[in-house]
């Protein structure tokens, strides 16, 4: 089972730690100190939610039709192959996150609503978690609960560091190199992910 945890834990940060705009807007409120609590509660509570329902709905899919399995398994494999080729491109040539970009007006409900928008709005997000997680978890036969625990812990650990650590990260992550390191780690996770699944899902 802690293999299974690992491995959940691993496959969700490879997913959330690239620049995107909901790390922007954390970011954002985080150098900001503006509203942290809520935003990275509303982040990691909407990550749980959409990998436990990935799990559970993956596993009620197989159940009923084990050959839809093979159709989310290699689509996976294919969005894997896919996010781990960008991660490289990006990696080749580092971009640098600046949190200022993103938008608000100061207040609380604007904060959780913005962040709301980037979670559930964003058709990535369910081809990740619904999808891909699910899959993944799928693989880890009665390991998969495990493995959702660690994605959701992925998300519990990630919102609240560069929420809280904003100030601290913003300066390194402002760096092109910071940028190059952590994809180029993210690409070889997405293949080696890719290629768990495709042989040994």
């Amino acid at each position: 089972m802690i293999l299974s945890y690992l491995a959940g834990l691993g496959a969700s940060l490879g997913l959330i730690v690239a620049i995107g705009a909901q790390n922007a807007f954390v970011l954002r409120q985080g150098i900001r100190r503006e509203w942290v609590l809520p935003v990275v509660l509303v982040c990691a509570a909407s990550d749980a939610a959409l990998i436990f329902a990935g799990v559970a709905g993956v596993g009620a899919a197989v159940q009923s039709a084990p050959s839809l399995l093979q159709v989310v398994r290699w689509i996976g494999v294919a969005f894997l192959v896919a996010y781990g080729l960008f991660a490289a491109k990006r990696a080749l040539r580092p971009s640098t996150l600046h949190a200022s970009e993103a938008r608000g007006n100061g207040t609380a409900w604007a904060a959780v609503a913005t962040v709301l928008a980037l979670t559930w709005l964003n058709p990535h997000v369910y081809l990740d978690t619904l999808v891909l997680l699910g899959s993944l978890a799928n693989a880890q036969g009665d390991g998969r609960w495990a493995f959702g625990a660690g994605a959701a812990t992925a998300s519990a650990l990630w919102f609240p560091t560069i929420g809280y650590g904003a100030r601290s990260l913003s300066g390194f992550f402002a760096r092109p190199s910071a940028w190059r390191i952590l994809d180029g780690f993210v690409a070889a996770l997405m293949v080696t992910l890719a290629a768990m699944l495709a042989f040994g899902g």
